[in-house]
């Protein structure tokens, strides 16, 4: 290599790295910090964080309780649908509004797989706490399954009852088109910070859910996110690739549920994530599903199975729909006890 090509070689990396990613750090706690808890309409992570949060209460002292982690520029209202019918079966729902979204600090801003997971832990930790008698069940819509699946795939994470992936975000690297990777990666190491607005044919042409009154109310509703930053979309491809890879790694019950119709994250690896369940798992397969399962027109299904499978994870699924192509997990229409 001759020094002009070394010189040049010498200064394309340094200017990369200098446009490195962004992503979020943890807080340092002020002098006197109580530590993590819940307050109110906030919980208060281990550094000292203040997130959003939003509880729906059962009547009485909760059976079961969901900890629900929300998609990609969403926020704890995204279980707004699902949450009040759990509570009147006596299963409450905590959800809190992940680093950067929502009511939360550094909106739009990347928090990073081991910030995702330390407030994941910490969180389920103190719904524990709270309803130490209750089964607890972790799960995620779309990012949320994603963040799910990296955390209970971490050998350091509290034990939880259930696990139910919505959707889950599983569109890594090894799925995405060459062109799209590719770009990906020049934008968010090389353009710096931008936020990327989808083209508005394609905004018009992709529909997360065949419910358009809650499209229409998550266009007006002010703590929704439209766009996103490309390092925030470089962070995010790398969460999926890591969850794709991880599903046969958890050791709780799972619930994996797909739409045939869902148009954000495809099929293939869907399935392919799917096929690594465990045998005693779960999967089902909406026919009539989009993306925001729960939020769907045929969401009373998802809602119903979901909350059969966090009484009995082995028993049959209200909707007897078929499980997820090449899953190998437990048929929904009869009992497992009967296979």
């Amino acid at each position: 290599m001759n020094r002009r090509v070394f010189l040049a070689s010498a200064a394309a990396v340094s200017t990369l790295g200098a446009c490195a990613p962004i992503i979020q750090a943890a807080g340092r706690p002020d002098t006197g910090f109580a530590g993590p808890r819940l307050d109110g309409d906030s919980f208060v992570s281990f550094d000292g964080a203040r997130l959003g949060m939003t509880v729906w209460s059962a009547p009485e002292e909760p059976t079961a309780v969901v900890v629900a982690l929300h998609g990609m520029n969403d926020y704890a209202n995204a279980f707004h649908v699902a949450a009040p019918v759990w509570a009147g079966q006596g299963i409450a729902t905590y959800a809190f509004d992940q680093r950067g979204y929502g009511r939360s600090p550094n909106r739009g801003v990347w928090a990073g797989q081991d910030l995702i997971k330390r407030d994941v832990m910490t969180f389920v930790g103190l719904v524990r706490a709270r309803h130490p008698g209750a089964t607890l069940t972790l799960m995620g819509e779309s990012m949320g399954g994603a963040d799910a699946i990296i955390t209970m795939a971490d050998p350091s994470a509290p034990a939880v009852d259930r696990i139910v992936l919505l959707a889950p975000a599983v569109w890594g690297w090894s799925n995405q088109p060459i062109p799209y990777k590719t770009a990906l990666w020049i934008t968010a190491h090389v353009a710096g910070p931008k936020v990327m607005q989808p083209p508005e044919a394609l905004v018009r042409n992709i529909w997360p859910t065949d419910n358009h009154d809650e499209l229409v109310a998550m266009g007006r509703d002010n703590l929704m996110i439209w766009g996103a930053r490309n390092d925030t979309l470089y962070g995010m491809v790398d969460l999926m690739e890591q969850a794709w890879a991880s599903t046969g790694r958890l050791k709780a019950p799972v619930l994996y549920c797909y739409g045939k119709h869902d148009p954000i994250i495809p099929a293939r690896p869907s399935f392919q994530a799917a096929g690594r369940l465990k045998k005693t798992d779960r999967s089902a397969y909406y026919a009539n599903g989009y993306h925001l399962l729960t939020r769907d027109k045929q969401g009373a299904k998802v809602i119903a199975d979901v909350a059969a499978f966090i009484r009995d994870p082995r028993g049959p699924l209200p909707s007897g729909v078929p499980t997820i192509p090449g899953a190998p997990t437990l048929p929904n229409r009869q009992m497992a006890s009967g296979l």
